[in-house]
């Protein structure tokens, strides 16, 4: 395994972290500026006087919850575009906008292997991965627990033009879907896995990182072979080292050969250029 690598998200046009600081992070996304809770930016921002359309409140535990409050009138939801990828952004009550722009490196990374590949997204979210892996010519399996998040990725298709691409949208839970497609024969070139800390499925089905990690990544070996191109796995849960879940990969697809790199994923501030360490990585690939 190669030393620790920092994958950086550049800001672009409809997207960009414009100062961060005393634990919260000044962003925009196309006009709309919202300021967030970070508790990562732990030094001075750049500017004192931060001017957004909204700012996320978190709640007093460490569960979560929170509230935005508006400064100024604020869209149900808007069009943001990366590429050839259109999709919708809104305030979520979960604090994030509906994407998460940090993933645009590891995108970028498997767009370069995508051409041709049958991929599996697991816990796709909304759908910005998938379409950019499938605008670069991949066959996609986009799989999510969330009924409502599965309609925003056909909604963000629609959006993209690429409605007519060869994306599966199934909602189902990660774990139950990939077993089955073991027990199928299943195989496929590449795998996209963004796991929450923790999370429940369709039917209630309990979903704890330590705990089941390990057992679904044994699954997706299953599910690749020595013709397989990748496999990439982030996580932000900050009590998780790079170094760990990068040792994890290699020995669960050692036999594959192969490269395994693991890291922090990062946003640069665009007033001062610092990177914001967001996440932690590990992907593999054949070459």
């Amino acid at each position: 395994m190669s030393d620790l690598l920092t994958l950086i998200a550049e800001p672009w046009a409809d997207w960009g972290l414009i100062d961060s600081g005393q634990g919260r992070k000044l962003e925009r996304y196309g006009d709309v500026r919202v300021i967030r809770p970070e508790p990562q930016a732990m030094w001075a921002p750049a500017d004192e006087d931060w001017q957004a359309h909204a700012e996320f409140l978190p709640g007093s535990d460490e569960e979560g919850g929170g509230r935005w409050v508006h400064g100024l009138t604020v869209p149900r939801s808007w069009p943001l575009t990366r590429g050839k990828v259109r999709f919708q952004a809104s305030l979520t009550p979960f604090r994030h906008l509906g994407f998460f722009p940090d993933m645009a490196p590891q995108w970028d990374w498997m767009r370069e292997l995508a051409d041709g590949a049958d991929v599996l997204n697991l816990f796709g979210y909304t759908g910005v991965g998938t379409l950019s892996l499938a605008e670069a010519g991949a066959r996609m399996v986009h799989v999510d627990a969330s009924k409502k998040s599965v309609e925003g990725g056909r909604a963000n298709a629609e959006l993209s033009g690429l409605a007519d691409k060869p994306i599966r949208w199934i909602v189902d839970d990660a774990t139950k879907f990939t077993a089955r497609e073991v027990r199928r024969g299943r195989r496929y070139d590449g795998i996209l896995l963004d796991p929450p800390k923790f999370g429940r499925g369709p039917t209630g089905e309990v979903w704890r990182l330590e705990e089941h990690l390990a057992p679904l990544l044994a699954d997706c070996r299953r599910l690749l072979d020595t013709d397989s191109r990748f496999l990439v796995l982030t996580v932000y849960a900050v009590r998780m080292s790079a170094l760990s879940i990068g040792e994890l990969l290699r020995q669960t697809l050692s036999d594959l050969g192969g490269r395994v790199e693991c890291g922090e994923m990062a946003v640069r501030e665009e007033r001062r250029g610092l990177l914001l360490p967001t996440a932690i990585f590990a992907r593999w690939s054949r070459d």
